[in-house]
């Protein structure tokens, strides 16, 4: 039997709080009979939605936190005056070893701001990132940094480089991940010294580096893991969005235009409903904060219970894989090429 993880989860993040963090995590529960969750909120929100759970309750308990973090809350205020938020308390159960992993929807900033300072970072990371799947035609790439780290030096490119090898590795199942570095061209003399010297130490090592990579080659799924600073990550990261957002909005008009339009559009549904399934963001969400002493999950705050599930099942795996220990052995282990 597979051993049991414990994750602990903050109820009361993300735009919807309880109302959607309790139900995917009961219908979790179901799911995977070696999960044990701690929903870490207000008792008096949580409680009702929990209600009676039967033959799940010894695998499921609630932890009261008197104050929550706001989605719009400076994460210096965060840090300083919520020191009993659901937050923090997930985080905490993290540090202390009663859970395994730790999932939140709540305020980007405050939670990576809160895990930093409880957590810490795995020995030779300088600084934790944000990293989350993206489609492809070819299935799915990892990308980091999404937005943690605007400005970074060739060295934490690099370590992006080793904590994004092991997480993809280990998410996808993937045998030496293939790297790329995110850059305004695939020759050797493009982009800036940053990005040119990052590209020297991570050929250097024993990672399977690619070479550079540019923005539209990302959805070729030219490479398993793509890296880059925070800056530029997330305007990568929100292009594609915006670009996916304005197709839609583009069939819709023409489905909508005329009655042959309209015709069209019946005839056509299947395959939509196929491609919106294929690209549905519930199927990525969960974005990983590696390079941590723990692992925290980040959920969109606007996630809905599929997509709060799929966060949870990303915290397990890397919970089960122990990630963040493997990243430390990487690491340790490029430093000897």
């Amino acid at each position: 039997m597979t051993r049991p993880v414990t994750i602990a989860l903050d109820a009361m993040g993300g735009d919807a709080g309880p109302s959607v963090c309790v139900p995917a995590a009961l219908r979790m529960l179901k799911q995977r009979e070696e999960l044990r969750l701690v929903l870490v909120g207000q008792q008096d929100a949580i409680g009702p939605l929990v209600g009676n759970p039967g033959k799940l309750s010894p695998r499921i308990r609630i932890l009261n936190a008197e104050q929550v973090v706001a989605m719009d809350e400076p994460a210096a205020d965060a840090l300083r005056k919520k020191k009993q938020s659901s937050m923090r308390i997930a985080i905490n159960l993290v540090k202390e070893g009663e859970a395994d992993a730790c999932v939140s929807s709540g305020n980007s900033g405050a939670l990576m701001a809160t895990a930093r300072f409880v957590l810490k970072t795995v020995t030779g990371i300088d600084r934790p990132a944000m990293m989350t799947a993206l489609p492809t035609k070819h299935g799915r790439c990892h990308m980091l940094d999404l937005g943690a780290n605007s400005d970074c030096t060739p060295e934490q490119l690099f370590q992006f480089a080793v904590m994004g090898s092991v997480v993809a590795g280990d998410v996808d199942g993937i045998n030496k991940p293939r790297i790329g570095l995110l850059n305004i061209g695939v020759e050797a003399i493009k982009g800036n010294n940053t990005v040119r010297e990052a590209a020297a130490l991570i050929s250097q090592s024993a990672l399977n580096y690619v070479g550079f990579i540019e923005g539209d080659a990302i959805a070729d799924h030219a490479a398993d893991v793509v890296v880059c600073d925070g800056f530029n990550g997330n305007v990568a990261l929100k292009s594609m969005e915006g670009t996916a957002g304005m197709l839609y909005h583009f069939l819709k008009q023409e489905f909508r235009s005329s009655f042959y339009g309209r015709i069209s559009g019946l005839i056509a549904w299947p395959v939509l409903r196929a491609l919106a399934k294929r690209l549905d963001p519930r199927r990525y969400n969960g974005a990983s904060l590696v390079g941590l002493n723990g692992i925290v999950i980040k959920s969109h705050g606007g996630a809905d219970q599929i997509a709060f599930q799929q966060a949870i099942h990303t915290a397990m795996i890397e919970a089960e894989k122990q990630v963040p220990s493997q990243i430390g052995r990487l690491l340790s282990e490029q430093g000897k090429h």
